[in-house]
């Protein structure tokens, strides 16, 4: 039987984490600014990350994408860079569903095989595979060049002269050249051209996208009707469906134990209601992750979609980032799990991925210790999954102006460039931190207390969760807007978390109602050993409804005590 683990996944975007090259210049190409490569994930490497409590790492970017470097001499037609955004290109925008990215590899010729050695490599140092699987849009000029024997390409057989198709991969524009806000003119390889226009990703249906738009990348057709508005044509399965399918089953069969999915309900949830199962069929281990941003779509893409876990950005993110930031109260934390609380096992958890800006940006905190409580909230209010970005529990900034993506806050996804934290921290692929700073150090060693502890502590494994805010929202020496606090419990142990988001440290009296002790099903006695986990504090302390517990807590920190429910004499 599995071993029924906390999922904590170490998302690394794969171009950038092994890249050593120091003064990267702005907007520069592969020779100039360098690139990681699969190989750059040794054992050491692999061992660091699951030692920082990992039990997952998702590898952002492995499959080819659209880019601007010129890979001809292997047979790989170039892109036209009006295409493509950025010098290294979107891995959002894939070129060949069943091809490695050529950036990649040591040796372009077996980037397969290289993958094949990654996902080996992966598991035999604790960690299982997740890639991204992107259905809503492909590169403009996408063309499988490595698709098994037999396979159709995607557009192969589309009637280009008909705006809809039930079975045609892409939506048309016909009599219609491809025109916008883009400049499709290149000094070396001319204009680009698509006629007939297709849709453009972010279901643009005319044939003038602009640059804000996903102006590189075509929106695939599962059956649905947007043109001329006719509903949807699921019966028989539309050819998209079933080249989907086979392209999951492809990396399925590599030994791939998760997929991705990039913005899935901008795909009808009827797909993956009945792409999933026939997955689960052949690999039945294999987890299915969801971009969903809809809240009242979430149900549907868990129970009729099938998914078994779905992004929680717009409820615990957003209201996380908002208490970090200090425009939110921390009481808005319970209103998050309300929410979600028939499907809370569903909901992934993270404060930062590709998408988002860095916590230690100007944009966000500031400071990646502030975001300390919100960690602690996020991978230990329940038993659903918890992910980091890679440099954030290293207080990665984000802050550099890399080219195509400009100075957001953001690590950029478009751009072949090098990560200053992680650069520093691999010290040459030793992993012995000696180029990190006492603060870096210090975070890091905290960030891997707490996503450890989500799998050696069984309250936290497998236990039960109990809001203590309702009880705490008026009491003195307790800042509802600034303090969280709430229980966990499985057998015989107890945790008490209190997250404190406040510049300064807190003494707090936390109540506990009768309630509490009723749910849980526990006989109050007046004085228990406790630990407090975060620091390895033993003490004495009353464990009652009728007694407060006195804590102190940190400034943008938080205590962990767990309570054996054996008294001490």
């Amino acid at each position: 039987m599995k071993e029924i683990n906390k999922m904590v996944i170490y998302q690394v975007f794969t171009r950038l984490f092994g890249n050593d090259l120091k003064n990267n210049e702005v907007g520069g190409n592969l020779t100039q600014n360098g690139c990681s490569k699969m190989n750059d994930f040794t054992d050491k490497a692999l061992q660091q990350i699951h030692a920082l409590g990992a039990t997952h790492i998702w590898y952002t970017g492995v499959i080819a994408h659209a880019t601007q470097t010129d890979y001809s001499a292997y047979g790989i037609p170039r892109n036209h860079p009006a295409v493509v955004k950025g010098i290294a290109g979107s891995p959002y925008a894939i070129r060949d569903y069943y091809d490695i990215d050529p950036d990649l590899s040591v040796d372009v010729e077996h980037r397969m095989t290289e993958f094949e050695s990654l996902i080996e490599r992966s598991h035999r140092n604790g960690l299982q595979v997740v890639i991204d699987f992107v259905p809503n849009h492909v590169a403009r000029e996408y063309h499988s060049l490595v698709a098994p024997e037999g396979v159709r390409d995607l557009g192969q057989d589309d009637d280009t002269n008909q705006a809809f198709d039930a079975d045609n991969n892409f939506y048309y524009i016909p009599g219609v050249s491809l025109g916008g806000d883009i400049n499709l003119w290149n000094n070396e390889m001319g204009t680009y051209i698509e006629n007939p226009a297709r849709a453009t990703g972010n279901n643009r249906f005319d044939a003038y996208p602009n640059v804000n738009d996903w102006y590189e990348t075509v929106k695939l057709n599962y059956g649905v009707d947007y043109l001329n508005n006719t509903g949807c044509h699921f019966s028989p399965s539309p050819d998209t469906w079933r080249k989907m399918r086979d392209i999951l089953l492809f990396w399925a069969a590599k030994g791939i134990d998760g997929f991705r999915c990039d913005m899935a309900e901008m795909v009808p949830c009827e797909f993956w209601g009945w792409v999933i199962p026939q997955i689960k069929e052949k690999f039945p281990e294999v987890i299915f992750i969801a971009e969903v941003y809809n809240p009242a779509e979430y149900r549907n893409y868990i129970f009729n979609g099938k998914f078994d876990y779905l992004y929680d950005k717009v409820g615990l993110y957003d209201t996380l980032r908002g208490v970090v930031c200090g425009y939110a109260s921390a009481m808005d934390i319970t209103r998050c799990w309300q929410s979600v609380n028939d499907i809370q096992k569903n909901m992934l958890n993270f404060l930062e991925n590709h998408d988002e800006q860095r916590i230690a940006s100007d944009f966000f905190a500031g400071d990646a210790r502030k975001a300390l409580p919100a960690l602690v909230v996020s991978a230990c209010m329940n038993t659903n999954p918890m992910m980091i970005y890679f440099g954030q529990e290293l207080g990665e900034k984000g802050m550099d102006q890399e080219g195509f993506s400009g100075k957001d806050g953001r690590t950029t996804i478009f751009d072949y460039w090098s990560v200053d934290t992680l650069r520093r921290w691999k010290g040459n692929g030793t992993f012995n931190g000696t180029g990190l700073s006492e603060e870096e150090l210090e975070l890091q060693a905290y960030y891997r207390k707490v996503l450890t502890l989500c799998n050696a502590e069984k309250a936290l494994l497998k236990g039960q969760f109990f809001d203590l805010m309702y009880v705490n929202s008026n009491c003195s020496g307790m800042n509802p807007h600034k303090q969280y606090a709430f229980l966990r419990r499985c057998e015989d142990e107890v945790l008490l978390v209190v997250a404190n988001f406040d510049a300064q440290s807190a003494r707090i009296s936390v109540n506990l109602p009768q309630h509490a002790f009723e749910y849980f099903q526990l006989s109050p006695t007046t004085s228990y050993e406790a630990e407090e986990l975060l620091t390895g504090q033993k003490m004495l302390l009353p464990f009652f409804w009728k007694c407060p517990v006195q804590v102190e807590v940190p400034s943008y920190g938080a205590v962990i005590l767990k309570f054996r429910l054996a008294p001490k004499e």
